[in-house]
């Protein structure tokens, strides 16, 4: 029998919906998209970078990994901060940080670029984390994970675009300074933006709430074994997507498969515009239902026969494009533990719960970035150019990660609608 979760959120609840709140949601993800573009288009300028800063290629993918040491930490933060604050009133500043990072990042003195890419991370947890706050806490329940994947389906889309429209962009010539000038630019504007359009929050707030209430919120949200194993899932389904594809993807289709560097750029893009068409896709599928996990299973079951294939299989054997869409549409099952998260936790601490998930699941990414730089480093002993078999080991622990993941996921208490009492 399914168990239902600790802390049902009742459809009598929720918010109604308002043409307020989706403007609201729709400026956050725009914002969203903002970040992830930020995030990802490194992967498509490593030479550049590895020139300009004198770094090996692990050396690079040690500094673009410093996003995630910002972006991990700062999400508990955010969320926090959105349960005290609301979004208006954090939300904006975060904009501003990341453009300030971008424009660290573009003076190519190596301190701060390290700073401008830590800065980047922090403002980037605000984006994520307030986003699907707006998406969750002013939406009826039947629809938060359709919501939350479509929150997830515009950061995904600037991860394209941060490899689609940059690459080209970097090949005809863009000088990558000019690239991270703009953005630095567009963060300040975005900021405006945040501030013109977010509404003020309806929600009534302390006007001095105590750390001894944001504590208790932390210390909810922890001891619910529920969240932790939310945030695992999440983390393992993510990385192949944050680590192999977005810092190592183009580069493994170069040296694993003697792709030119354009035809590399659209071939690691086209996972995150799977992402692009999984996120809302799985959410509308496990909102039908009315069931989570059984979404996860199946989706984390062909991601994970889709990197057997990109590791061992055959190049050239499938469609172009057709395994990178595939792996990207059904690893979007990663947003499914945000909205459970959500949902086995109580709605006064739904802020802290997105930021709580967020920070596990990028702390994989922080902590397990260097760690696959290294292991390729060591199995090539330190060659220049990379073979396919170097990949294949160094990267194989992906497959055993998504192992876990299905075995997690059958710890999760069903949260969906189908299990959850209703009010009538």
């Amino acid at each position: 029998m399914s168990q239902i979760a600790e802390h049902p959120v009742e459809e009598s609840t929720a918010p109604p919906r308002s043409g307020k709140a989706a403007v609201a949601w729709l400026v956050a993800a725009i914002f969203y998209f903002y970040q992830y573009v930020l995030r990802s288009a490194p992967s498509v300028m490593m030479p550049q970078l590895a020139e300009a800063f004198g770094l090996s290629a692990l050396g690079l993918a040690s500094l673009i990994g410093l996003f995630y040491y910002g972006y991990s930490p700062f999400s508990l933060v955010a969320g926090a901060a959105l349960d005290r604050l609301g979004p208006r009133r954090v939300m904006p500043i975060a904009a501003f940080v990341i453009g300030l990072g971008a424009l660290l990042f573009s003076l190519g003195n190596p301190n701060l670029v390290s700073l401008g890419r830590f800065l980047q991370g922090i403002g980037g947890a605000f984006a994520a984390v307030g986003a699907i706050y707006i998406a969750s806490t002013n939406f009826p329940p039947s629809q938060a994970a359709t919501l939350i994947g479509a929150t997830q389906m515009f950061g995904m889309a600037g991860g394209s675009a941060g490899q689609f429209a940059v690459g080209p962009l970097i090949t005809r010539g863009l000088a990558w300074q000019n690239f991270w000038r703009a953005m630095a630019g567009l963060g300040v504007v975005i900021g405006i933006i945040l501030i013109l359009l977010l509404g003020q929050d309806n929600k009534p707030r302390a006007k001095a709430a105590s750390w001894k209430d944001t504590l208790s919120a932390f210390r909810t949200v922890f001891v619910n074994p529920q969240s932790i194993l939310c945030g695992l899932i999440a983390g393992l389904l993510f990385i192949p997507t944050t680590i192999f594809d977005m810092i190592w993807g183009v580069r493994y289709l170069q040296e694993a498969h003697s792709l030119e560097y354009a035809s590399a750029v659209m071939r690691s893009a086209a996972v995150p515009v799977g992402w692009i068409i999984g996120c809302p896709l799985l959410g509308f599928i496990s909102d039908r239902i009315g069931r989570r996990k059984p979404v996860i299973v199946v989706s984390s079951l062909i991601l994970m026969a889709c990197l057997i294939w990109i590791l061992f299989g055959e190049e050239g054997v499938l469609p172009r494009y057709s395994l990178a869409l595939l792996s990207g549409l059904v690893s979007g099952a990663a947003m499914l533990p945000y909205t459970i998260i959500k949902e086995a936790n109580p709605p006064h601490v739904g802020g802290t719960a997105a930021g709580v998930i967020n920070f596990l699941n990028f702390t994989f990414s922080a902590l397990l970035g260097p760690l696959f730089g290294w292991l390729l480093r060591n199995v090539s002993q330190g060659a220049m150019r990379m073979e396919h078999a170097h990949y294949q080991i160094a990267f194989a622990p992906l497959i055993l990660g998504v192992v876990i993941a299905i075995v997690l996921t059958f710890f999760l208490k069903e949260t969906g609608s189908a299990v959850r009492p209703q009010s009538y």
